[in-house]
C-alpha cells in the first residue's frame, strides 16, 4: 500500500522532505517615513506599524539589520502637498532623505523606494488630474522624475506603483539618460484595485478626494489581462515584476511563475496583515501559525520576494518550522 503518511511521522522528516522554504533574503518590510522631527504614530489600523520621522528610522532599522532580511520598501509622507506632487521629485524631500540616512547608516540594506504620486498629491490619487480625470500621458514625467530623485538619493531599487500605462519605459529611458543604468525597476505590475488596501490609506495619507482608482488599477476579475500587463512591463524594461494583492490573487501569481522567468514579487498588503493582527488580538487565530501559512503560500505560487508587513515576527518563527 502506497502511505504518505510515512514521510510525515516526525518533525525531523517532515523537515527533510519539506518542499518549500522561505529564505530570510527574499523578505522586504514597508516602511512609513513622515516628515517632521521626532515622530513616532501609531498606525491605528495595522497593530504594530507607526509612521516614523527620519530621525526616528534607527528603532526600527536597528532592528531589520538584526533580523537579516534583505531590505525595506519606503513610502514618504509629506507635509506639502500639491496638485503636480511636487514633494515627491524634490531633492531634499521626506522620501529622499530617508533614502540617504539608511543607505549612509546602514549600507548594506536593500532600499526600495515606491514611485508614485498619491501620497505627494493634494486629491490623493496616482496620476495628474484634469477635469476629474487622471491623465496617464501628463504623469509619466511626473513619474520619471521622482525616480530619477530617489536613485540619485542612493535607492538601490525603484518600484513604480501608479499603474498609468506606458510608465515602465519612459523611467527607464530618463534612469538611463541620467547615469543610472543600473538601477533596476521593480514594476507593480498585476496590480488590482482591492479593497484590501484600507488600511494602507490611513498611513500613508493618499485615500481620494474624489471617485476611486479603478479606472487605472486593474479589475480584480481579470485574470488574463494581468498577464498581458506583466508581460507588457517585462517589455518596456521592468527587472522586477510584482503582484498585488497577495492572498486573493495566488492564482494570478501561479500563472506568471508558469509564463515569466524574471523574478517576481508579492505584496501581502496592509488588509491582509490588518486581519491576520485583529483577529489573532481576539483570540481566534493562532497569529505564527496563520503568517507562517500564508507566506509559504506566497512562496509555493511562485514568488521570489514577497513585501510584508509582517516580515520582522515571520523571520523569528519562520526559524522554528
Amino acid at each position: 500500500m502506497l502511505r504518505f503518511r510515512r514521510l510525515r511521522n516526525n518533525e525531523a522528516v517532515r523537515n527533510l522532505v519539506r518542499e518549500t522554504h522561505i529564505p530570510k533574503s527574499c523578505l522586504i518590510y514597508p516602511i512609513f517615513v513622515e516628515e517632521g522631527r521626532n515622530i513616532k504614530r501609531a498606525v491605528p489600523s495595522m497593530p504594530g506599524i507607526f509612521r516614523r520621522s527620519v530621525d526616528r528610522l534607527p528603532e526600527i532599522m536597528d532592528e531589520v539589520q538584526k533580523s537579516g532580511i534583505c531590505g525595506v520598501l519606503l513610502f514618504g509622507i509629506p507635509e506639502h502637498k500639491d496638485e503636480i506632487a511636487s514633494s515627491a521629485y524634490d531633492e531634499n524631500g521626506v522620501t529622499q532623505q530617508a533614502i540617504r540616512f539608511i543607505k549612509n547608516n546602514y549600507p548594506d540594506i536593500l532600499v526600495i523606494a515606491d514611485v508614485c504620486l498619491c501620497e505627494y498629491t493634494n486629491h490623493g490619487h496616482c496620476g495628474v488630474v484634469h477635469g476629474g480625470k487622471i491623465c496617464n500621458d501628463e504623469t509619466l514625467p511626473l513619474l520619471a522624475k521622482t525616480a530619477v530623485s530617489f536613485a540619485a538619493a542612493g535607492a538601490d531599487i525603484v518600484a513604480p506603483s501608479d499603474m498609468m500605462d506606458g510608465r515602465v519605459e519612459y523611467i527607464r529611458r530618463e534612469l538611463d539618460r541620467n547615469n543610472f543604468c543600473d538601477i533596476p525597476i521593480m514594476a507593480y505590475s498585476a496590480k488590482f484595485a482591492s479593497g484590501y488596501y484600507s488600511p494602507f490609506r490611513d498611513a500613508a495619507d493618499s485615500a481620494p478626494c474624489f471617485g476611486d482608482r479603478r479606472t487605472y488599477q486593474m479589475d480584480f476579475a481579470n485574470g488574463r489581462e494581468a498577464l498581458r500587463e506583466i508581460s507588457a512591463d517585462i517589455d518596456e524594461g521592468a527587472d522586477i515584476v510584482m503582484v498585488k494583492p497577495a492572498l486573493a490573487y495566488l492564482d494570478v501569481l501561479a500563472y506568471a511563475r508558469e509564463r515569466f522567468d524574471v523574478p517576481i514579487a508579492v505584496y501581502n498588503v496592509s488588509g491582509e496583515y490588518s486581519m491576520v493582527k485583529a483577529a489573532a488580538q481576539n483570540g481566534w487565530i493562532d497569529e505564527k501559525r496563520i503568517v507562517t501559512e500564508n507566506l509559504t503560500a506566497m512562496r509555493r505560487a511562485g514568488a521570489d520576494i514577497i513585501i510584508t508587513y509582517h516580515a520582522l515576527d515571520a523571520v523569528k518563527w519562520l526559524e522554528e518550522i
